[in-house]
């Protein structure tokens, strides 16, 4: 048997190819949209690419089974469960609970896992040559490194009203039949550390249904209501673009089969862009926007967090351009095709190339943030998640998140001065943009936040 793990850092997001080394061939399980790693590892190892499939209709990332079916001519294996409204729309081969898929020598053992999501499934792999018992379990987001997949997105980002009460229900149900399955047996999840899918995922790649047992939380828990209760509160933000993967996922779209290639804009070009709106973002780092940006650029720096904050902030509607370093455009392009954000207008790499004067960004230090937190005519902003902010906060500051704060500008101050903070400056950097762009004039932005507030107020 061939297994390889493809781990996307950007969004946290696990893949997965299996091989039988026999016959040649190979399965694919919940691959990203840009394939061409699919096809290089099918390359390298002498397989062809047969089958592909999904454990559920994703949110977080725009999902490239269709890319890859499209290229390589592999059957779609997809859930047929969860009833009428969670039925993939466009042509596969339907799976539903004790179905079982073939690969060569190898067998997946299709079991159906609501909770996450109604049509969710997982998939109990068996290499045959080697044992005729189970060895890896592929849990896409039922079952992650030390938590359990969040039955809160369908409400919270989809708008299906009471339906995180009824998936936690489901995934309560669900998680007998993950302890039924051999101790031994590896699982390997849909997500990692850093993921919104969940709120105390793990950071190593897999684990065990023994050692899940033993220390993830939601085994430990004492019967349902207290499963539900701890399952339900905390959880993170839902980024606003998973609305739109989810209906990506489940219906039929144009396919995107290479790279995009966005390209350099002349500085006519990008003039003539700039004057029309087209929104800019800045990838630069928040220290070198803060010295100098084109006024009403966008600060969403060239992290594992560009493609989640492209996706809070900008719709899927409007093209925009990127200023980035030539270096980075493919990784910056990958990135941003993941969630389907497509619409890039073209780049430019070197900010003065438009010859508008720079604007410098109004920072402010602790010593000055502190003598706000004393003046009541400044209004203190905290940028933060929700359970950031309630873990602990500067006194008096008002809680807006970033990833909401186009919808809650009337909650800005105009008349008085503004200093927005996060815990290191990366969020505020974003925020500080975003207000500047509103005509927003009196803003200041405390880049150390609240990790130098807490480490000086310690000391003092």
């Amino acid at each position: 048997m061939y297994f390889e793990h493809v781990a996307d850092k950007s969004l946290a997001q696990n893949s997965y190819v299996i091989g039988c080394q026999q016959t040649g061939e190979a399965i694919v399980i919940d691959p990203k949209r840009d394939i061409d790693t699919y096809l290089e590892i099918a390359r390298q190892n002498q397989l062809k690419i047969t089958h592909i499939t999904e454990t559920h209709i994703h949110a977080d990332f725009l999902c490239g089974s269709r890319e890859l079916a499209a290229v390589t001519g592999a059957t779609l294996y997809l859930s047929d469960e969860g009833g009428d409204e969670w039925q993939y729309e466009f042509p596969h081969h339907g799976l539903k609970d004790g179905d079982r898929i073939v690969v060569g020598n190898l067998t997946l053992d299709v079991i159906h896992t609501p909770g996450h999501t109604p049509e969710s499934i997982c998939f109990l792999l068996t290499d045959h040559p080697a044992t005729d018992q189970p060895v890896m379990l592929f849990t896409g987001d039922f079952v992650f490194v030390g938590d359990v997949g969040r039955p809160d997105l369908l409400e919270k980002a989809v708008g299906i009203a009471g339906s995180q009460l009824n998936g936690a229900r489901e995934l309560f149900k669900s998680l007998g039949k993950f302890t039924s399955i051999p101790e031994y047996v590896q699982v390997w999840p849909g997500h990692g550390a850093g993921s919104a899918c969940g709120k105390a995922l793990g950071a190593v790649p897999s684990s065990t249904v023994g050692y899940e047992k033993i220390q993830n939380w939601a085994f430990r828990a004492e019967g349902e209501d207290d499963f539900i209760q701890y399952l339900l509160s905390g959880q993170p933000e839902a980024p606003r673009y998973f609305s739109t993967m989810k209906r990506l996922n489940k219906s039929d779209r144009p396919l995107l089969t290479q790279i995009p290639k966005p390209r350099m804009l002349s500085r006519e070009e990008f003039l003539a862009g700039y004057e029309k709106d087209i929104p800019l973002i800045d990838t630069r780092h928040k220290k070198s926007f803060a010295a100098g940006h084109i006024p009403g650029s966008l600060n969403i720096q060239h992290n594992n967090a560009l493609a989640t904050w492209m996706g809070w902030i900008h719709n899927y509607e409007t093209p925009f351009m990127i200023l980035a370093r030539e270096t980075e455009i493919e990784e910056i392009t990958r990135k941003l095709m993941r969630i389907g954000m497509d619409q890039i207008y073209g780049f430019i790499t070197d900010v003065n190339l438009p010859g508008i004067p720079l604007e410098p960004s109004h920072t402010a230090g602790y010593e000055e943030t502190k003598a706000a937190v004393q003046d009541e005519r400044t209004q203190i902003v905290d940028v933060r998640g929700e359970n950031e902010f309630n873990a602990g906060h500067i006194r008096g500051a008002d809680h807006v998140f970033v990833g909401t704060l186009t919808k809650n500008l009337d909650r800005i101050s105009k008349d008085r001065p503004v200093i927005l903070h996060c815990q290191s400056g990366d969020r505020s950097t974003l925020a500080y943009s975003l207000l500047r762009k509103h005509g927003f004039a009196n803003v200041i932005n405390y880049l150390g936040g609240m990790r130098e507030w807490m480490q000086r107020t310690e000391r003092a």
